[in-house]
């Protein structure tokens, strides 16, 4: 019986080991090219393509190793071939791409089973015309690594930093503007770094500890996140998390550390009536329960009934018993229930953002995003902001938070809506960066209380 990762070589004869997890990678890469979000088509292709743990993990770490990397290999496609990338079929290009993150970026694989898998890919996916091609480019990338070779650095600092972390050009140029060179190179760094995994965990039901002992009884090492009293950074982990103990009896959540502050900074009470107005998946609305010790009412609002769908199925797991959900667009939410004018003693607005904060988490981000689309999400999140205001109560609390670390949806867009609304004041505001040490996402919040 063959290995869930060998497939049978394009002539049908003796079969290719670690052929479909490269196979599985390549089509994720074309997939995010066409427009898909890398997380959706990697969680389809898994459901698609049964494999070993050992496999699935090869798999998201060749996709989303090549997507980050998109800009640098590119670089070095144009160093070693005769067309350059841009101008390269994009089913070629991607293709290229695979292999040449595994020569270039991952030591473990030897560099014949990198060369071989992408020439037989090339073979069984249409390309055997290219195929001599991608075995020409993928040698000459062995003899460049062997023999030192570097990229040529462009002159201008930010196109240099760009190539390097590969960025795109745009942001390392707002970059160096917000936070220097240093500062720059540190969110490039972080951006690239495989993210943290942090759990919540559910105080309702059990403790941190007890948590930690759980999982180290089966050879999963956590420690306690300093800066959350209910966090732990998983240091080593294997499998699938849903078989973890305490997943199903709802005991944590997975939930970046930065995100677990957010919840906190409302001053959840027992008996308070809370609105989160962009909820969906759940985990802040599932926290501020948690906080509130089941005792209140939480409205989750968002504007997808199928995200909806997943934060209903989260709170079944982890308790929700105060839990309510309504599909609304948040920015209308008086004209379809009027009769909450003033009712809230708290609302969350985690606003849609561009997500530059999580680079590191989501592959592809950095090249979905564009500066007209950050102009068009700041006219949004105001809007969200005028819209929900009527609806917090005299004295009551707004928490406004992005996960971007751009000003003009952060620092600049609550200096305009105070400057709008004078009733309220600023308590707190933080803008956290992407830490390569300590791990953390990039998230901006701005306590506002209402007089």
């Amino acid at each position: 019986m063959l290995s869930s990762s060998s497939v049978a070589a394009s002539d049908g004869s003796v079969p290719v080991p670690g052929l479909l997890p490269r196979r599985v990678a390549w089509e994720l890469l074309q997939a995010v090219a066409a427009g898909a979000y890398a997380d959706v088509a990697l969680e389809r292709a898994l459901r698609q393509n049964p494999m070993s743990g050992a496999d699935r993990g090869l798999v998201m770490e060749l996709a989303y190793g090549a997507i980050r990397q998109r800009q640098w290999l590119d670089a070095w496609l144009d160093r070693l071939g005769k067309v350059p990338a841009c101008k390269q079929p994009p089913v070629l290009r991607w293709l290229l791409h695979l292999g040449l993150y595994q020569i270039l970026r991952m030591q473990r694989i030897p560099a014949a089973a990198a060369v071989n898998t992408s020439v037989e890919l090339a073979k069984t996916g249409k390309l055997a015309r290219l195929a001599p091609v991608v075995n020409g480019i993928l040698r000459a990338a062995l003899r460049a690594r062997d023999a030192g070779m570097v990229l040529l650095e462009p002159e201008d600092s930010a196109a240099r930093l760009a190539q390097a972390e590969s960025l795109p050009l745009w942001l390392v140029e707002q970059l160096l503007v917000w936070r220097g060179e240093v500062g720059a190179e540190l969110f490039a760094r972080a951006s690239n770094q495989v993210p943290t995994l942090d759990l919540r965990i559910n105080r309702r039901r059990t403790s941190r500890e007890k948590v930690r002992l759980a999982l180290e009884a089966i050879g999963v090492e956590s420690t306690p996140i300093e800066s959350c009293p209910d966090g732990l950074m998983v240091t080593g982990s294997a499998g699938d998390l849903s078989q973890w103990p305490g997943y199903q009896q709802g005991h944590w959540c997975v939930q970046d550390r930065s995100s677990q502050l957010v919840a906190p900074l409302l001053r959840p009470q027992p008996g308070d009536r809370i609105l989160d107005a962009c909820a969906a998946p759940g985990g802040k609305a599932t926290h501020l329960v948690e906080l509130m010790g089941g005792s209140g009412e939480v409205w989750a609002v968002d504007r997808s009934a199928g995200r909806l769908k997943r934060l209903a199925d989260n709170a079944a797991r982890l308790g929700g018993d105060c839990l309510n959900a309504l599909v609304a667009d948040a920015s209308n939410l008086l004209a379809v229930k009027p009769s909450w004018r003033g009712s809230f003693q708290r609302i969350l607005v985690d606003a849609p953002c561009s997500g530059l904060g999580t680079l590191a988490r989501h592959a592809d981000a950095r090249w979905r995003v564009t500066p007209l689309q950050v102009e068009g999400l700041v006219i949004l999140q105001s809007k969200l902001l005028e819209g929900l205001l009527p609806l917090l109560s005299s004295g009551g609390r707004l928490v406004y938070a992005t996960c971007t670390i751009h000003p003009a949806e952060n620092f600049d867009q609550i200096e305009a809506f105070l400057g709008r609304h004078p009733e309220l004041s600023l308590s707190q505001e933080q803008q956290l960066w992407p830490d390569p040490e300590h791990g953390g996402d990039g998230f901006y919040s701005a306590v506002l209380d209402l007089s």
